[in-house]
């Protein structure tokens, strides 16, 4: 018995042994090239490179693009590591390229877009404007809190439902919390509560999968339930 255990114990844990170790260095020197190679074919910051298209050539987006603020804070990431002036100045001029976005009261995304290029700045720089603009971001994101129905819209519409809520939602709580705690706000804190309580109750199935998509009639009762909702991007 004690040898079928070891086998067991071996035939799990062998692969994680022999996973190569990561080059940390390395991997930033390669990261560098490819930002260098977009900074290089982004001559202005009205599109932000955000994927690349099966030839190869990037697909770009526009500032309200849910992933507009990956560029931004993955320069801030290179300047932490390299402590080289050029990426910090790549990254504020990129960041922001999105500040306008702090204003957007149509979307959720709004912590992936603002917290993740001002939210790193701001760590890095101490540079009051990035508090400034996310915080004036988390009043335009909580204005998608309805108190009635207990949960943060995601779109304005999906298919014939007036109040989706999708669990990537969850994600943008971070920037909430944040907001509360720099503000002392306690309404964003009690947003994000309610919100992941509400999630926890009627996204997850018994067996700890979610649906993608669930929505709302305007007195907070689901009304309907969806596996997914297909996104360009």
């Amino acid at each position: 018995m004690k040898q079928i255990l070891l086998f067991l114990f071996l035939l799990a844990f062998l692969p994680l042994l022999a996973q190569p170790k990561i080059d940390v260095k390395k991997e930033f020197e390669l990261a560098a090239m490819q930002y260098e190679k977009m900074l290089a074919a982004h001559p202005n910051t009205e599109w932000q490179p955000f994927t690349s298209k099966p030839d190869g050539t990037l697909k770009d987006a526009k500032s309200d693009w849910w992933t507009s603020g990956f560029f931004g804070g993955s320069l801030w990431y290179l300047y932490e590591f390299t402590k080289d002036s050029k990426w910090k100045d790549a990254a504020h001029q990129w960041s922001m390229a999105i500040e306008k976005e702090q204003h957007n009261t149509g979307t959720h995304d709004l912590g992936f877009m603002l917290y993740c290029p001002f939210g790193n700045g701001l760590r890095l720089t101490n540079n009051n404007a990035y508090k400034d603009i996310m915080l004036t971001g988390a009043q335009s994101l909580a204005t998608r809190f309805d108190p009635k129905v207990g949960v943060i819209k995601s779109w304005d519409r999906f298919q014939n439902f007036d109040y989706p809520v999708i669990v990537d939602n969850m994600m943008n709580l971070e920037f909430l919390f944040w907001a509360s705690k720099v503000s002392g706000d306690k309404r964003y804190y009690d947003i994000s509560v309610t919100h992941a309580d509400k999630t926890i109750t009627n996204h997850y199935r018994p067996d700890g999968s979610s649906y993608h998509v669930v929505c709302y009639d305007n007195n907070g009762n689901v009304i309907a339930k969806k596996n997914s909702a297909r996104r360009s991007g």
